[in-house]
């Protein structure tokens, strides 16, 4: 007999060692699309990323339901909630009683009958998060990075392990994986289209993101905790929250990750208070195991040349990953030229019709291993510009330095691990003085 979806939603317990994706016999495609049963997600996250996902899954096939939220300030999760209520007024079911607010919020939503959390706070807690969706034995969509630490990192791949053991989905918002045009691009490349890959550049290089003044009646918490960008702690810098999309995709055609890093960055233009502690550019040269080199670039500084991209350099030719354009001695290919008329909804929406489709399928990705290395490589190169050294890939991930204690954090009367001096200044990693390794 065919097993219920909510039996294989909470109990999913047929296991194929060492497999990502793992498809549960007895559970076909029919059954599934055409069950009347609701796949119902919990919201850990409510700003603009929380939002637009839980959208996003509630845009896939089939019926889904969100039926919990959590947030950190009951004002974003209110304007969260009614933003949803207007695109999806017959799927979001979240009265008061489970709308919670708080540190502890995301423990609550994990208490509730949901089969997919989505966990879209600052990527500070995330490891903490992650941990406790997976022991809650729930289906996880987490957006990326993953960590801002190698000790979160670390945290991440034991919760993989222990998801995979207990045959839980995960998905990493790392959603270039999903969309067609760079599968078929990176495919090519990986196939030989142009050889062998000796060298690669990546850039996130735009004018930066938003600032929330401070208000008479914050603590030092909640004006962090608003302003989470400009805080290691809660981001990362821009090069782990921002730039790990391009690092991803190289470490995707590299089917592997850097074993060091060097490079340089600096704070040119945004050197006021409420740029808290983070660099605005970072220039980075990773090594791969094969001798290969990718050039990074990620800066935040206006009315200068902008670039999100990806290329790559072969003995037989070159491509723009992200144009999905191989230039050889043969000629050109594009995607765009050859598949004209092509339309996807995005990678944001393709990630989460993956993921709901797979779940209807039976099958049991699991991204969070890629996920927590590109966080890490991410990590690695951040390490490397605040420090000046060359910092290798095995010491950071065994002794990096902690910079998120987020477990001990309970409420808005705590000071934050960062504190500003007198003037209300920050400290800023300095070269050749930051130790990027625990003392």
């Amino acid at each position: 007999m065919t097993q219920s979806r909510r039996n294989f939603l909470k109990n999913s317990s047929i296991a194929v060692a060492g497999a990502s994706t793992i498809a549960l016999p007895g559970i076909t495609k029919a059954a599934w699309t055409s069950s009347d049963e609701t796949i119902k997600i919990g919201l850990v996250g409510c700003g603009g990323r929380g939002t637009g996902a839980a959208g996003q899954a509630m845009n896939t096939k089939g019926p889904t339901s969100l039926i919990a939220m959590a947030d950190a300030f009951g004002d974003r999760l209110q304007t969260s909630h009614r933003n949803l209520v207007e695109k999806h007024s017959d799927k979001v079911d979240v009265p008061e009683e489970r709308q919670f607010v708080g540190f502890d919020a995301f423990q609550k939503v994990l208490e509730q009958d949901v089969d997919l959390i989505i966990l879209a706070t600052p990527p500070g807690f995330r490891p903490m998060h992650f941990e406790a969706a997976v022991k809650a034995g729930k289906h996880v969509f987490m957006e990326k990075p993953v960590a801002v630490d190698a000790a979160g990192v670390n945290r991440v791949l034991d919760a993989t392990r222990e998801a995979k053991k207990k045959n839980l989905l995960v998905q990493v918002g790392l959603q270039r994986r999903h969309e067609t045009p760079y599968r078929e691009t990176i495919k090519r490349l990986q196939d030989g289209a142009i050889g062998d890959i000796n060298f690669m550049r990546a850039y996130w290089n735009g004018r930066g993101v938003w600032t929330r003044p401070r208000k008479d009646d914050q603590t030092e918490m909640e004006y962090q905790m608003r302003n989470w960008y400009y805080f290691n702690w809660l981001c990362g810098d821009h090069i782990t929250e921002q730039h790990i999309h391009n690092l991803d995709v190289i470490n995707w055609l590299k089917d592997g990750f850097p074993v060091d890093a060097q490079g340089m960055g600096g704070r040119e233009v945004r050197t006021s208070k409420e740029h808290g502690q983070i660099f605005d550019h970072h220039m980075v040269e990773y090594t791969y195991a094969d001798g290969s080199k990718m050039l990074s670039q990620c800066r935040h500084i206006p009315g200068c040349a902008n670039s999100v991209s990806e290329w790559a350099a072969g003995s037989k030719g070159t491509c723009n990953i992200s144009g999905k354009t191989i230039t050889t001695a043969d000629g050109v290919w594009s995607f765009k030229k050859e598949n004209k008329g092509f339309k996807e909804p995005g990678g944001h929406q393709n990630e989460h019709h993956d993921l709901f489709a797979d779940l209807r399928d039976g099958k049991l990705p699991n991204e969070g291993e890629y996920g927590a290395m590109s966080t890490m490589t991410s990590i690695l190169g951040r390490m490397a510009t605040y420090s000046g050294k060359v910092v290798k890939m095995k010491d950071a991930l065994a002794r990096g330095r902690v910079i998120s204690p987020v477990d001990q954090f309970t409420g808005y009367d705590q000071d934050p691990p960062v504190l500003p001096n007198e003037d209300m200044e920050y400290p800023v990693p300095i070269p050749g003085k930051y130790n990027p390794f625990q003392a």
